[in-house]
């Protein structure tokens, strides 16, 4: 299968817009359309264009601001539906739900005037251990809160994980945001991240690739002093 895997950069907090399509001249599936002014459309149309391929779906790995403020544009363009996990749903149409009041989100949505957000025509809510097919690939769901009560993961053929931000290389996910969870989000490592197998191919929500395996070894947070501790106030 000759994959194409791209990902686009948003210019506001680097999240990460994971492109999936099984080959050139397919279907696709986009992941997590974050924010630029006036959005991430234009971009990824450059991408859909250049491989000349249809997308099916936006998969989206919870309800922060960075990783959902495009999904309107992409979804009135497209006319496709969003996924996102049954929790972080209402985050769409309210995504000061989940972010601190008067914060850096909402500085940036001042600064470019946006004040009002709505789901798409068509959203899907997904479930814990929820299977599927995007685009000829098969996605396995999984729901990982602390980052936020409704994060979720998604392993792609059981080769790519999208981990959005509960795992980064070398990181984890800030767990001090409304919804967050430092104790939800030890259970998520432990339960949903630990298990899965070192091959893995990690995409995280913000920064490089990695795999379960490195981050087995070197991340701080999967070590058993982190695992073991009691989690703080406001981790």
């Amino acid at each position: 299968m000759a994959l194409i895997l791209e990902v686009i950069v948003a210019p506001y907090f680097a999240t990460n817009c994971w492109i999936f399509a099984p080959t050139k001249n397919s279907e696709c599936f986009i992941v997590d359309p974050g924010m630029a002014n006036p959005n991430l459309l234009s971009a990824i149309k450059g991408v859909l264009n250049k491989h000349n391929l249809k997308p099916v779906a936006t998969l989206v790995t919870h309800g922060h601001l960075d990783h959902t403020f495009s999904v309107l544009p992409f979804a009135n363009e497209y006319k496709v539906p969003t996924l996102i996990y049954s929790n972080d749903r209402k985050l769409l149409s309210d995504p000061y739900r989940a972010l601190t009041a008067g914060g850096e989100s909402s500085q940036i949505m001042a600064a470019l005037g946006v004040t009002k957000f709505e789901e798409p025509d068509i959203v899907r809510e997904l479930q814990d251990r929820e299977s599927f097919q995007l685009a000829g690939f098969d996605v396995v769901v999984d729901h990982a809160p602390g980052h936020t009560a409704g994060s979720a993961i998604f392993t792609i053929n059981e080769e790519f994980l999208i981990s959005g931000d509960v795992l980064f290389a070398g990181a984890i996910g800030r767990t001090d945001l409304p919804t967050g969870s430092p104790g939800a989000m030890r259970e998520s490592l432990i339960r949903k991240i630990l298990p899965l197998k070192d091959e893995l191919i990690v995409l995280p929500g913000h920064g490089p690739q990695t795999t379960i395996g490195k981050e087995r070894l070197s991340n701080p947070y999967l070590q058993e002093k982190f695992l073991r501790s009691k989690p703080e106030r406001g981790e």
